[in-house]
């Protein structure tokens, strides 16, 4: 006889006697496959491209290509004049007067550049004088320093009171120490104060357009106008204004310091505790390339402050990175 009995519909249950209770909250973590990572690409690329050095083939690459061009500029303005003068002689005339004009504009603004370089070269000298009497030791040199300290900021109106504190006490210095200790602190310190607030601007600036700004090579093209116009700003505020050669120049001298010391790792202090710490983990990756990025805008800046300080920095006188990143970048993405 057939079994006609159906079969019962439901969950079918498996007892197991000597099975473990567990719950969700005993489950292992789930990996992250996708970190954040963070290098910033912007700054190593303008540091980069600033620093490196040109061969000299580029060096005779360009420079043949302007001498060509200027030539061939000023021989076709020349024909075009000299016809416009024999069948217009008004209008020949008027031509000649503003080419006359464009060259004088010409002149003066290479003679401004070259006042801008011989200013430059001036801190340079006397930065290199600076850390020649602090290794001695000897006070003659470092009067000689201050002096010519005293002689590059004699005009600045927002240096008279340093200047005239540094006259009532120098006279009872006795020691080349001293004598520097008391410039640093009359002089000095005033002027680091404002150098310091242009790098937190410049490595804001770069670390919120990283942020915001998905643009290819929108990044880059901003750390590096950022960057030159930071050290520019420095160099102005310690006495060595620049024009734009010069600024090149400065902005080159301060990414080769950069390089040789290899301050533009990522992976050391703080830059490296923010690269693959816990803060840039709970960030988009723009906004980790954008802390990067300002972190190592902030070290630029400090590599500015010593190729255009007239003094070198004393023991425990540097900056910090850390603290110019802090201030910079405190709350700007809400952390």
């Amino acid at each position: 006889m057939a079994n006609t009995e159906k079969p019962k519909k439901g969950p079918v249950l498996i007892e197991l006697d000597d099975a473990p209770a567990t719950t969700p909250a005993d489950a292992p973590p789930v990996p992250d496959l996708s970190p954040v990572a963070t290098s910033g690409a912007a700054m190593q690329s303008a540091i980069s491209f600033a620093g490196r050095k040109p061969s000299w083939l580029a060096r005779w690459f360009w420079s043949l290509l302007l001498a060509i061009t200027g030539f061939v500029l000023s021989v076709a303005a020349h024909d075009f004049i000299m016809g416009l003068v024999a069948r217009q002689p008004i209008l020949g005339y008027a031509a000649l007067g503003l080419v006359a004009a464009f060259i004088l504009v010409l002149l003066i603004i290479a003679l401004k550049e070259w006042v801008a370089f011989a200013r430059l070269r001036r801190v340079d000298t006397l930065h290199r004088a600076a850390e020649a009497a602090m290794a001695h030791g000897d006070l003659g040199e470092a009067r000689s320093v201050v002096d010519s300290l005293k002689r590059l900021y004699r005009g600045r109106d927002d240096m008279r009171w340093g200047l005239d504190r540094m006259a009532e006490r120098d006279g009872d210095v006795f020691d080349a120490d001293t004598l520097f200790s008391l410039a640093e602190t009359e002089l000095m310190a005033p002027l680091d104060a404002a150098a310091i607030k242009e790098v937190e601007a410049a490595a804001r600036q770069v670390a919120t357009v990283t942020a915001i700004v998905p643009i290819a090579l929108a990044d880059v093209a901003t750390a590096l106008t950022a960057n030159i116009r930071m050290i520019r700003r420095v160099a102005e505020i310690y006495g060595g204004r620049s024009g734009a050669l010069g600024s090149w120049r400065l902005t080159r001298a301060v990414m080769a310091h950069l390089v040789a010391t290899g301050a533009v790792a990522i992976g050391d202090d703080m830059i490296g505790s923010l690269a693959g710490g816990g803060i840039l983990s709970k960030l988009s990756r723009r906004f980790g390339e954008g802390v990067v990025n300002g972190a190592l805008t902030a070290r630029v800046g400090v590599a500015a402050l010593e190729v255009c300080r007239p003094l070198p920095f004393g023991p425990k006188k540097r900056p910090s990175v850390t603290g110019i990143v802090k201030r910079a970048l405190t709350g700007l993405f809400g952390n």
